[in-house]
């Protein structure tokens, strides 16, 4: 439960970052790598919490997956896949111009639904049984 915890906290921090930054002139990679990053540190908090080994991976793609597999609705976070292509592996590049600016509202709605749903689960799981 430590590890949830704590993967919780980073992930925390990045929301801050997020609301920090809606409405500054960063770039989308900077914006769109702590969405990804607090989305990711989330998920796997949410794969902890199952008991379940936290898979060493950057791709939220892979960790929804794994909580889908072990039972959890992830369809409200879907659109949190969006967000792959700003990982770690492409913080420092620029990624292509073609793409559409983000939205970034939107993406600090879905990150504050995972966090809370996340929160819940923690709750659950420090309650004495």
């Amino acid at each position: 439960m430590r590890a949830a915890r704590l993967l919780v906290e980073a992930a925390e921090r990045d929301a801050q970052t997020l609301r920090i930054l809606r409405r500054t002139e960063v770039s989308d990679e900077v914006f769109g790598f702590h969405a990804q990053q607090a989305a990711e540190k989330a998920m796997k908090a949410r794969i902890a919490l199952l008991g379940e080994m936290v898979p060493l991976t950057h791709s939220n793609h892979r960790l929804l997956r794994r909580l889908v597999d072990l039972g959890v609705d992830m369809e409200p976070f879907t659109g949190l896949l969006d967000f792959d292509p700003y990982a770690v592996r492409f913080r420092d590049e620029a990624l292509p111009r073609q793409r559409s600016p983000l939205d970034r509202e939107r993406a600090i709605q879905l990150v504050e639904s995972l966090l809370e749903e996340v929160r819940r689960a923690l709750s659950r799981r420090a309650e004495p049984r």
